[in-house]
């Protein structure tokens, strides 16, 4: 698969034919209702599948962890991660109930069992019973400004988890508030790692922030709230 190997992987035969078969349903899929923008198929593969295998620069990913998809969409980065890393127990989560129907079925379609899709908002997910402070790792992909992160993010996350945030450019603003709402929800920026998308050249952001302490249990506020006034953050 183009691209793939610039990551450092090589994908065995089944597993490129897994990508094929994915690329397919998304497609169709896509046809009947609005799951992503993208049609090419050249940039379905670069700005979805390679895309989503960003998140294993650096090797925040390695071992047998279990991982929350935050904000999941059609299944990004979870479905390639699931079909690249076996050991990797994925938990997408996305709060429009099509799209996270199009995640299990595809998940079932593709015999990918250690995917495990659910229905949700962050800010209530994050409260419940068997979630909060569960996970060994959060991934997000271009979901939310780095302050709206750490507060969703950082409560599902055990001390010493890390949410890995595949990101755009990030201006020195956002990183800093995102800094400042790291350190309120229990946690600290470990890494911020520019890099450019393999092939297409597109800028990317990797930032990683290590969860150090327990969330305070007012966080996440109420549904809604950490997008309308991110903390430490005015975007107007």
């Amino acid at each position: 698969m183009e691209g793939v190997s610039q990551l450092g992987l090589e994908l065995e035969p089944g597993q490129v034919e897994q990508f094929a078969r994915l690329l397919a349903l998304l497609r169709e899929a896509s046809a009947q209702m609005n799951l992503t923008a993208l049609h090419d198929e050249r940039d379905i593969v670069l700005k979805h599948f390679v895309d989503s295998l960003t998140c294993l620069r650096g090797g925040w990913l390695e071992g047998e962890l279990r991982v929350l998809d935050l904000g999941t969409g059609a299944g990004f980065p979870a479905l390639p991660l699931a079909l690249v890393r076996p050991d990797l127990q994925l938990i997408p989560v996305d709060a429009t109930r099509k799209k996270v129907e199009f995640v299990g079925r595809t998940a079932q379609t593709l015999k990918l069992e250690n995917v495990h899709p659910l229905v949700s908002r962050a800010e209530t997910l994050g409260r419940g019973p068997g979630q909060r402070e569960a996970y060994d790792r959060v991934v997000t992909r271009a979901v939310a400004a780095l302050p709206i992160l750490a507060e969703l993010a950082l409560p599902f996350l055990r001390v010493g988890g890390l949410l890995v945030a595949q990101k755009g450019p990030i201006a020195p603003e956002e990183l800093e508030a995102g800094k400042l709402a790291a350190a309120e929800v229990g946690g600290e920026v470990r890494s911020v790692e520019p890099f450019t998308l393999p092939v297409a050249g597109d800028a990317r952001t990797l930032i990683v922030v290590e969860k150090t302490g327990p969330t305070p249990d007012r966080y996440p506020r109420r549904e809604g709230v950490p997008n309308r006034k991110p903390l430490f953050w005015r975007t107007t």
